[in-house]
């Protein structure tokens, strides 16, 4: 039966290789100023290599969910683990640049196939009631993976060195393709689901179908908007900005990110339960976290010099909430979308958030060697400066959510489906007078 103690065991595995590939794709965050050192390369370089990375992923978002939907979840998840060990074992003999690149090309590569699989296993193995809070709960509890980098990764970094650090990360993955080509199954009836054939004409059909329904782009700016701050944080500038330019210590950045980490475990569930209760108020959930990411950031910007230990705790707590806030863009694809291009619609949400961070992470690197003219060594006003860019992509991901929203509400309403304004929903239950709201 979905959703009894062997979905949950299949589930648990198909999470073991989510949390291993967040492993591998964070874990150039905090080996970012070992890397600096190691390839003698300044902030923007290094960062071409997050970028690079993140390009592969986002590029291959549609592809692998074409796929997915042909070949199911069983045989792009070992795939992926197989590619990112691959990846993790040449970046740690790697002396020069050329090979890093490479290292993260694949590390890139077999990311994209993890986590839309994943996902593809949810609706598969429980029922739809429990859909919502699982999806919330693969994301979050994936997030373990920022953790292993954080601390486990950041210690065998600073004692064993670069090679034993990330031949560990590889064994990992290696150990994590093993145990899903044992236990993982597609669905309670076949080990592996095969789809139709993909035809040209089927490719270009699922794809124009999935992306015209407004619900699918609401979903991709979903997760542009919500995703990017943490992201960009955890994957590649929260580290360096915490100990460089906030001068904390690499013990306390590492558990900033540990706590980044938990708060998004702990925000998920809510927001899953939320999402389940509330099903057409998904936006106004999406939009107050995107408000405090901004609120978050903007008193770390506004403070003057470095800001205090309990100001950058806020403003973790504020981006530990943007993974959650971003899964509900699947669920928009999952809602709008039917179960045969469920893989294209997830792959198209997908790529949102990774397009605005990779954009981010590239243009803060670029701010940072601007103003230091690409001398390692920044100051708090340099990160400051580089950080506020942020703002502008945000803004753009809130216009597109709006646009997206009216157009799918408007969708809903030809489909016999109406959605009463927020304001009317709050006055009908006597939190604020219908003579405030209309004038708000």
């Amino acid at each position: 039966m979905r959703g009894g103690a062997r979905s949950w065991a299949v589930w648990a595995v198909g999470l073991s290789a989510y949390v291993v590939a967040v492993l591998h794709r964070t874990s150039l965050g905090v080996a970012g100023l070992d890397a600096q050192a190691r390839f003698g390369i300044g902030a923007s370089a290094l960062a071409s290599f997050a970028v690079l990375q993140l390009l592969v992923y986002a590029g291959l978002q549609v592809p692998v969910g074409v796929l997915l939907d042909r070949f199911g979840s069983l045989r792009l998840v070992v795939g992926g683990a197989l590619v990112m060990a691959a990846g993790q074992a040449l970046m740690a003999f790697s002396d020069g640049v050329g090979g890093a690149v490479a290292a993260r090309v694949l590390v890139g590569a077999g990311d994209a196939m993890t986590f839309i699989s994943v996902l593809r296993l949810v609706p598969q193995w429980f029922p739809a009631r429990r859909v919502p809070v699982v999806t919330q709960l693969t994301g979050i509890v994936g997030q373990v993976g920022q953790v292993l980098s954080a601390v486990p990764l950041a210690a065998l970094l600073s004692g064993a060195g670069w090679t034993t650090a990330f031949i560990s990360a590889s064994a990992a993955g290696v150990f994590v393709a093993v145990v899903a080509m044992v236990a993982l199954h597609d669905s309670p009836e076949r080990r592996i689901n095969t789809g139709e054939a993909v035809t040209a004409r089927r490719l270009g059909s699922d794809l124009a179908t999935a992306w015209r329904h407004p619900g699918t782009r609401l979903g991709l700016w979903t997760h542009f908007t919500t995703q990017f701050p943490g992201t960009v944080f955890a994957l590649m500038w929260g580290y360096p900005f915490l100990v460089a330019g906030e001068g904390l210590s690499r013990g306390t950045a590492s558990t900033m990110l540990t706590l980044f980490v938990l708060v998004g475990m702990i925000g998920g569930p809510l927001l899953g339960v939320l999402v389940q209760r509330h099903p057409l108020r998904r936006s106004w959930l999406v939009l107050g976290v995107i408000a405090m990411n901004a609120l978050g950031w903007a008193l770390v910007i506004a403070w003057p010099g470095r800001a205090p230990l309990a100001v950058l705790l806020l403003l973790v707590v504020a981006l530990g909430l943007g993974g959650p806030g971003s899964m509900i863009g699947f669920e928009f694809a999952r809602t709008f979308n039917p179960p045969n291009r469920l893989g294209t619609a997830t792959g198209i949400v997908n790529v949102g958030g990774f397009v605005a961070s990779l954009t981010t992470i590239l243009l803060v690197g670029l701010i940072l060697d601007a103003r230091t003219g690409g001398r390692a060594g920044y100051d708090i006003a340099d990160f400051k400066v580089a950080m506020s860019v942020q703002y502008a992509i945000g803004v753009l991901g809130v216009l597109g959510i709006l646009r997206t929203r009216r157009l799918a509400r408007q969708r809903l309403a030809a489909e016999g489906v109406h959605v009463r304004p927020l304001r009317e929903v709050l006055a009908e239950r006597g939190w604020f007078s219908a003579q405030r709201l209309g004038k708000g």
